[in-house]
């Protein structure tokens, strides 16, 4: 029998348990460890409480973590309650699978002022994680900036612009849907350091833009190329161009306007006590290569939310790439020895955060076929290790307080009961309170 520890009960780690046990069937035990008392990461706490469609996924997952040799171990922190060491003297291989839950650095003088706030906080804020329920983000100014030319901060920008109304069916948390149907933005500027052509967004996301009751997009009709140039662009991205060609031939007269400010590059958040602006540096794009022209203006804000990209957390002892925010590994192997087994990394801990959630099941069973073939070749040890029997042992010594899915089952059905009217559940967001729930 081999056991497996898994780190993290995202998409990345569930794909690739489902990956170990069509590898192995019965002749294998996983165990999916999560410091939250809940699974499924990214699904639960960073998708957009009103894509209900995308959080179905975790259906698949629940499979998986119903099978007897997976088993979601919850309320454990590896590194706190048990370190990274004893998991692999425990396991045969340790697999990270922990996603980048930490914002890159803006990176620019005054984005350390109150009213400055990352994505990763500010989804998971509306979204209930524990670690942001008290963010308390300030929604009292007119206008609010957003950094990032993606997919995050169009989810940002439509939840902010959303009434009360266009809630239904989703499952944003009381706390931030009383706090933005109280809002008084009546503008929403996404800043891009690039121009029309290179924007990460995609189509359907732009599109859910043009259907809001109270907001509209904006996009200077100057900020474009000539359409010609749109013809050698991917069929994706072409439609994305298409719906930005679209909000500049009609704008709006709705009373919020959701403004595109292209080849605009923040240099300093401005502000004494508290955020009132955004220097803003205008760039242009010759032969490819982006460079500034030494114009700037002011955008003056009371919010701004910076959305360029994410970063994983380090483990203390595991080798890391500072620049990329992920770990260092060879296709996802990080060291592999018949005495410590083998320690991998999946997902945006493997490849940093690009893809989809579904990008994430190939990258899970290509990690599994790569730990096959070292047990195979003698690189694992022989199958020696405590495993599941052996964490379990340690667990009660150390009197450790386990979540398991049959618990988090229980706190789901706490949260479907406790829903408002056309909610699909109304999240815990204190720890204490899921735990009391589970049990």
């Amino acid at each position: 029998m081999r056991h497996i520890a898994i780190i993290g009960s995202g998409p990345a780690g569930y794909y690739t348990a489902e990956a170990a046990t069509k590898q192995w069937g019965d002749d294998i035990r996983v165990d999916v460890f999560d410091r939250l008392p809940v699974p499924y990461g990214l699904i639960r706490t960073g998708v957009a409480p009103d894509h209900q469609t995308i959080k179905a996924v975790s259906l698949r997952y629940e499979k998986t973590a119903l099978t007897e040799n997976v088993r979601f171990v919850g309320n454990i922190a590896i590194g706190d309650d048990i370190s990274l060491a004893e998991l692999q003297a425990l396991y045969d291989a340790v697999i990270i699978a922990t996603g980048a839950p930490h914002d890159r650095d803006l990176g620019i003088p005054g984005a350390d002022l109150p009213g400055v706030i990352g994505s990763a906080a500010f989804v998971g804020w509306y979204n209930g994680h524990p670690n942001f329920t008290e963010l308390h983000p300030d929604l009292s100014g007119r206008r609010a900036v957003v950094i990032g030319n993606g997919n995050v901060a169009l989810d940002i920008a439509r939840i902010l612009s959303k009434t009360r109304r266009e809630f239904e069916g989703s499952d944003i948390v009381a706390h931030a849907l009383d706090a933005i149907a109280a809002s008084r933005l009546d503008e929403i500027v996404i800043l891009g350091r690039r121009g029309p052509h290179q924007i990460a967004m995609t189509p359907k996301e732009l599109g859910e833009l043009a259907e809001l009751d109270r907001a509209a997009p904006y996009v200077d009709p100057d900020d474009l190329p000539p359409l010609s140039e749109d013809e050698p662009l991917e069929p994706g991205q072409r439609k994305s161009v298409q719906w930005l060609r679209q909000f500049a031939a009609k704008p709006s007269d709705k009373p919020l306007r959701i403004t595109f400010d292209f080849y605009a590059r923040p240099v300093r958040i401005i502000g004494s006590e508290r955020v009132e602006g955004v220097e803003v540096e205008r760039t242009q794009i010759i032969d490819g290569t982006l460079s500034g022209t030494g114009q700037t203006y002011m955008v003056p804000c009371h919010l701004v939310i910076s959305a360029i990209g994410y970063r994983s957390a380090a483990i203390p002892g595991v080798p890391f790439d500072e620049k990329a925010g992920r770990f260092a590994s060879d296709e996802g192997r990080i060291s592999v020895s018949p005495e410590t087994g083998g320690l991998y990394c999946v997902g945006w801990a493997r490849r940093g955060p690009t893809g989809t959630i579904g990008t994430n099941k190939p990258d899970g069973f290509a990690i599994i076929a790569k730990l096959a073939e070292d047990i195979d070749s003698g690189a694992i040890g022989p199958e020696s290790k405590a495993g599941r029997p052996g964490f379990d042992a340690l667990a009660a010594e150390r009197q450790l307080d386990i979540v398991t899915f049959r618990d988090w089952q229980k706190i789901e059905e706490a949260e479907i009961a406790a829903a408002r009217s056309g909610a699909p559940r109304e999240k815990f967001t204190l720890i204490e309170e899921m735990i009391r729930a589970g049990r």
